[in-house]
């Protein structure tokens, strides 16, 4: 099941490596203006934040195409799910300086069930 995941130069490291990267350009494009751009119109911090996009899909879009190669498109789906609550939660301590919640714990779990039923069989 998670076999692709643990021999290095595989496809499935080489996509959540990917993905991870691009993640963390995501949760910037998506979120830091709110911290860093707040006294700029809201067009200047949707161009930067396209500009920090970009750099996103030039890891994911290779990303999702080299675990298609061993992954079915619901199991990509819920393992960016997995790695965006992962990337997300650290920006969102450190970062952004919100309080560590007791919630993102239940949201985690959560998503174990749901790699449970996406990687099961």
């Amino acid at each position: 099941m998670f076999a692709s995941f643990t021999a290095p130069g595989s496809h499935g490291l080489q996509f959540v490596l990917l993905l991870c990267a691009s993640n963390v350009f995501m949760t910037f494009a998506w979120y830091a203006h709110l911290k860093n751009l707040s006294d700029k119109p809201w067009w200047i911090a949707a161009l930067i934040s396209w500009g920090i996009a970009l750099f996103e899909y030039m890891l994911q879009v290779p990303g999702n195409r080299i675990g298609f190669q061993v992954f079915s498109l619901a199991q990509l789906k819920i393992a960016q799910e997995v790695i965006t609550l992962a990337v997300f939660i650290p920006f969102a301590v450190f970062y952004m300086g919100q309080p560590l919640k007791l919630d993102y714990l239940w949201a985690a779990l959560c998503l174990v069930g749901a790699v449970y039923f996406m990687f099961r069989g």
